[in-house]
Order: C-alpha cells, then sequence, then structure tokens
C-alpha cells in the first residue's frame, strides 16, 4: 500500500523545475503581517504550456508542536494557451508564482504542495521563527 506522502516528490529547486520555492523572511514580528512568494520553476523555468502545466500550488502553515497545518491559501492557474484553434494557440498563459500574506504568533513551518499535470505533486518548505 502507498502512503500518500510517498506521492510527493522533492528535490533541489536550483536543478529542478517543479519544486515550489518560497521565498520571504527566515523570522517574523510576533502577530505582524508578512509577505511571501512561492514560484514554481524559479531557476529552470516550467514549461506551462497546454500539454505541460502546473495546474496548483497550495500552501499550509504547522505552528511549531501542532498536530494540523491550517491551510493559507489554495491557488489555481487555468490558462495554458488553451483555444478553439488548438492547443498553445490562445492568448492567456498563467504562471505558477503567488504572493500571500500572514501572521502568527508563533513559530512553525510554511508547507508548499503543487501538481504538474505530468510529472504530479511536488513539496517545499520553510521554517519560520518568530521575534
Amino acid at each position: 500500500m502507498t502512503n500518500f506522502s510517498d506521492l510527493f516528490q522533492s528535490a533541489d529547486w536550483k536543478e529542478e523545475k517543479h519544486v515550489p520555492v518560497i521565498e520571504g523572511p527566515d523570522t517574523v514580528k510576533k502577530g505582524e503581517l508578512t509577505n511571501f512568494t512561492v514560484t514554481v520553476g524559479k531557476e529552470i523555468p516550467h514549461p506551462n504550456t497546454t500539454e505541460h502545466h502546473i495546474r496548483w500550488i497550495a500552501v499550509y502553515f504547522l505552528p511549531t508542536g501542532g498536530k494540523f497545518p491550517f491551510q493559507l491559501g489554495h491557488f489555481e492557474f487555468t490558462a495554458h494557451g488553451e483555444s478553439t484553434e488548438g492547443p498553445n494557440q490562445g492568448p492567456v498563459y498563467t504562471e505558477p508564482r503567488v504572493s500571500f500574506s500572514f501572521k502568527t504568533n508563533q513559530p512553525g513551518t510554511i508547507f508548499v504542495t503543487s501538481y504538474c499535470n505530468i510529472h504530479g505533486l511536488w513539496k517545499g518548505e520553510k521554517e519560520i521563527k518568530v521575534e
């Protein structure tokens, strides 16, 4: 039997175009709104074509010592050049990059998952300290 966690792939984001990269401070101020950005394909661009694209990114925060994460957001990318004229003939292509803000009173870890329509589920994480 396969465990759900075994379905997520991870790698060095400087060598792999599918890993969600989380950018933002390592330490945040207690209770202060802080901005973060997640990009899939930061160093090596992901194709984002009709045939091969990132469908969504989901972001969670797990407080240190917590049992369950809190979902901070779920972002879908639904325009990949599709058109009635055929694949990659459409006028719009979305990029798998999102910015979000949140505040916390506790340290923890941001977990990000993303889904590539060809290469499946990917994950990234970033530890957050609070001062």
